[in-house]
C-alpha cells in the first residue's frame, strides 16, 4: 500500500485489477465489439449452415427426393412407341403343315432319289410284261388316231386333234392308275390299267395343266417348266384322293413345294434316264417311261404319307 492509503492494485475508477486466484483469462468471444458495430465472428465449431436447404441424408432404399418433373413411379412406364413385337412366348402359332389328305403331314424328308428309283425299278421288273404291253397299246392307239384324222379338211383335223388329246389324257390316267396299284402292293393287269376313276375330273385337270404349261412356255419357257414340275402329281390327287381338278392342282403345288429340292433332283435324274432310253430308236422308252411313272408315284405316296407296299 502506498502513501496516502491507496492500494496500487486497485483501479482508480474503483475496480480491482488484481487477478482472481486460480482464474483464467476470459474465453474468446467476450471481447468488446470492434469499432463499427461489426458482429463478432462465431466461435470455432459452431458455424451456421450455408445458405440453402440440403436434402436429408439417404435412408433405406435411397431416401433422396425425386428429381424435378412428373415422372411415373417405377414399373408403371407407358409402353414404348413404334409397335414393338410381343415378348418371347407370345408369338403367333406357325402356319399349319401341308395337308396330305391322309390325315397327317407326309414324311417328305425321308424321300431319297436313290430309294425312289430303286423302288420303281423293282416294281417294274416284277411286272415288266404288263407295263411293256401297255406302252405298246398306247403307241398303237395314238398312231391310229393320228392316221385316221390326218386330213386336209380343217374341221376333221380339229375334231381329230381334240379326240387325240382326250385319249392321251386317259392314257396318262391309265399309267397313273397302274402305278398307284403297284404302290398298293397289287400287280396291275392290262384290264386294271383302264379302271380309271373320276374320268371327268381327269380330263378337266389335264386340260387345265395343259393351259398352265402352254402359257408358262410362252412366257420365256422357264415358267412353263416350273408349271410342269409343280403340277406333275395332279392326276395322282384326282385318282388317288378323288379331288376336283382345281383342288388337285393346288395339292400338287403344295406337296411338291414341301420337298421341292429332293423332288427336283429326282425329276432331273428321271429326265436323264429317259434321254438314255430314247437313244436306241426309242426302244428304251418301253422301260424308262413305266419306270419313271412308278418312281414319281412312289415319291408322291412317300411325301403325302400314303401307303407304300414293299
Amino acid at each position: 500500500m502506498t502513501s496516502g492509503g491507496q492500494d496500487p492494485n486497485q483501479n482508480p475508477e474503483g475496480g480491482n485489477n488484481e487477478p482472481q486466484q486460480g482464474g483464467t483469462p476470459p474465453p474468446p468471444g467476450n471481447y468488446p465489439p470492434p469499432p463499427g458495430g461489426t458482429p463478432p465472428p462465431p466461435p470455432p465449431g459452431n458455424y451456421p449452415p450455408p445458405p440453402g436447404s440440403y436434402p436429408p441424408p439417404p435412408g433405406p432404399g435411397g431416401g433422396y427426393p425425386p428429381p424435378p418433373g412428373n415422372y411415373p413411379p417405377p414399373g408403371s412406364y407407358p409402353p414404348p412407341q413404334g409397335g414393338y413385337p410381343p415378348p418371347p412366348g407370345s408369338y403367333p402359332p406357325p402356319p399349319p403343315a401341308f395337308d396330305s389328305g391322309y390325315g397327317q403331314p407326309g414324311p417328305g424328308a425321308g424321300l431319297s432319289v436313290g430309294a425312289a428309283i430303286s423302288y420303281g425299278w423293282s416294281k417294274f421288273s416284277a411286272n415288266a410284261l404288263s407295263w411293256v404291253v401297255l406302252m405298246l397299246i398306247a403307241a398303237v392307239i395314238q398312231g391310229l388316231l393320228n392316221w385316221a384324222f390326218s386330213s386336209s379338211n380343217n374341221a376333221v383335223s380339229l375334231i381329230g386333234g381334240l379326240i387325240s388329246i382326250i385319249v392321251g389324257y386317259l392314257l396318262q390316267a391309265a399309267f397313273v392308275t397302274g402305278a398307284l396299284q403297284e404302290t398298293d402292293g397289287t400287280k396291275p393287269s392290262i384290264g386294271s390299267f383302264f379302271q380309271i376313276r373320276n374320268v371327268g375330273a381327269v380330263i378337266v385337270a389335264c386340260f387345265l395343266v395343259g393351259v398352265l404349261t402352254t402359257v408358262g412356255l410362252i412366257l420365256c419357257i422357264i415358267p412353263g417348266l416350273i408349271a410342269i414340275f409343280l403340277t406333275s402329281w395332279t392326276l395322282q390327287f384326282v385318282i388317288d384322293q378323288n379331288q376336283d381338278p382345281i383342288g388337285a392342282i393346288k395339292s400338287s403345288f403344295g406337296a411338291i413345294s414341301s420337298n421341292w429340292g429332293t423332288l427336283l433332283l429326282l425329276a432331273l435324274a428321271l429326265l436323264g434316264i429317259n434321254i438314255l432310253g430314247a437313244i436306241p430308236v426309242g426302244l428304251g422308252l418301253l422301260i424308262t417311261v413305266p419306270l419313271s411313272i412308278i418312281t414319281i408315284t412312289y415319291a408322291y405316296r412317300v411325301t403325302v404319307g400314303g401307303p407304300v407296299a414293299p
